[in-house]
This record gives structure tokens, C-alpha cells and sequence, in this order.
């Protein structure tokens, strides 16, 4: 007998629980009260079954939707930052292509003004050590440049060709230590020699018999040598130190920032005349 129950035992679950369901329709449908003891019980066993099951389940949806937020969230900051990056570096590029424009612009202005043809060129390479400043620059020997010829850029004096290639030219900074240039002071006429000193500067000596010279004074090159045309911006004053001997001494700034300029212009050797109405402000 055991083993014939252990045999059928699924399907004698399964005509228990079918009993057991038509015999519950059959007590609702009796009458009203009849058999609502049974279903008020089955109600208090399974009602808080039904109620953790939905907690659960209302928790669970919360958690998921909360997940799949965060992930929207966090997808669309991370969208919204590479746009803010993409926006900035085009708006970099946008005041990049604007600053070379002016600079450009400027450079086109100040070559029309001077009353010989010069050369526009790039520059594409520094070279700073202790005692050597130079540039070098996109222009050489196939396009005309000459050696010594003057560099300036729109605001005076860069420097001079020093070296020839047959595509490019390594220019010799004012401030090189080997560099030196006849100037004049613009306010007294009082002329000397610009030389450049190790560090990057520039020393002014002039004549103890000249008149003497002030902070803030303008420093042109006076033509004397024939390097360098007449009127040409080499810097302005800013220190002054007490006669020694023979000169007096002073240190101007380069009226061009060298470590800073792109575009330069390549002047003709045998260039004359007085180039400083092209630089009247």
C-alpha cells in the first residue's frame, strides 16, 4: 500500500488540491455566509503572504528605477561634459584663429607703411642658451634672403640673419651677446651702441660727452653701419646706472617680445632711408 502511495502520490496531490478548490466555489456559491469561514481563513494565511510579496516587489521596481536613473544621469553628465570640452577647445581654436588674424593684419599693415619690399616669414624654431638667442625661420636662400639681412617684427627691431639655408634662416636675436647695433635715444638724439648680454637683455652706452638718458626713453637704431636702416624701435629704458669712466650706461627692454613672436619680416640689405614714420604710434 506504502508503495503504491509513494507511486501515485503526485497525482493524489493533485485530486486533493482540485477536491479542495471545488469544494470552496461550492461553499461561496451555497449562500451568503455559507463557507466564509473557510475563505476568511485562507484570506489570513495568504494576506501577508501578499503583502511582503508586493513590498518586495514595489521595493524592487524602486531600486531598479532608481538604478536606471542614475544611469541616464550619470550618461547624460558624462555627454554633457564632452560637449563642454568640445565647446571650450573650439572656442580656443576660435581666439587662436582671431589673435593670429590681428596679428596678421598687423604685420600686412606695417608692410605696406615701410618704403622698401620686404619678405614675410614664419617662425618655426627658439634657441635659448646662456650666451646664443636665435630663431629660425620658414625663408632662406631659394626665396631671397640674405645674410645679415635685418628681422623685424611689427613693433621694431627681432634681430638679423645670421646663418643660410636653402629653405630657412637661423636669425641672431639684439639680445645675443655677439649682437651689437648703432642706436639713438629719440628724445636727445643722443647716439651709442645697443649690445646685447647673456641672460637675454640689452646694455645702451653711450658717450660720457652725450646728453644723458632717462627711464622710460625710446631707443631707435640710428642707420650708422648700414645694417640696420634709420629709425628702426629697438626698445625703451629701463634702468639707468651712474657714468663709469668713459659712457654712460643703461639697459633697455626690447621693444619686441622675442620669445613670443610668430611673424617676422625680412628686410633688404641695402634698405635706406628713415624708417620711423612707419612706426609712429
Amino acid at each position: 500500500m506504502l508503495d503504491l502511495w509513494i507511486r501515485y502520490r503526485k497525482y493524489s496531490l493533485l485530486v486533493a488540491v482540485t477536491l479542495t478548490t471545488v469544494s470552496m466555489l461550492t461553499l461561496q456559491q451555497a449562500g451568503p455566509g455559507e463557507g466564509l469561514w473557510l475563505t476568511e481563513g485562507v484570506a489570513a494565511v495568504t494576506a501577508p503572504i501578499q503583502l511582503g510579496f508586493a513590498r518586495v516587489h514595489r521595493a524592487a521596481v524602486g531600486v531598479w528605477t532608481t538604478y536606471l536613473g542614475w544611469k541616464s544621469q550619470r550618461a547624460d553628465l558624462a555627454r554633457l561634459r564632452t560637449e563642454v570640452v568640445a565647446l571650450r577647445l573650439r572656442q580656443l581654436r576660435q581666439e587662436e584663429l582671431e589673435t593670429e588674424n590681428d596679428r596678421l593684419r598687423t604685420l600686412v599693415t606695417l608692410r605696406e607703411r615701410l618704403p622698401v619690399r620686404t619678405l614675410g616669414a614664419e617662425v618655426v624654431a627658439r634657441e635659448w642658451t646662456g650666451f646664443t638667442r636665435g630663431l629660425t625661420i620658414a625663408r632662406g636662400r631659394l626665396d631671397g634672403v640674405e645674410r645679415l639681412a635685418p628681422v623685424i617684427g611689427t613693433r621694431g627691431v627681432v634681430g638679423r640673419v645670421a646663418g643660410l639655408r636653402q629653405t630657412s634662416a637661423v636669425v641672431q636675436l639684439l639680445t645675443d651677446p655677439a649682437s651689437s647695433i648703432g642706436g639713438v635715444v629719440h628724445r636727445t638724439r643722443a647716439q651709442g651702441l645697443v649690445e646685447g648680454v647673456a641672460g637675454g637683455r640689452l646694455r645702451l652706452k653711450l658717450a660720457a660727452n652725450e646728453e644723458g638718458v632717462r627711464i622710460g626713453d625710446l631707443v631707435f637704431t640710428s642707420g650708422i653701419g648700414e645694417l640696420f636702416p634709420k629709425g628702426l624701435p629697438l626698445g625703451r629704458v629701463l634702468r639707468v646706472f651712474p657714468p663709469t669712466g668713459l659712457f654712460h650706461t643703461a639697459e633697455p627692454e626690447p621693444i619686441v617680445n622675442l620669445a613670443t613672436v610668430e611673424e617676422v619680416l625680412v628686410l633688404p640689405r641695402s634698405g635706406g632711408g628713415d624708417f620711423g614714420p612707419a612706426f609712429a604710434e
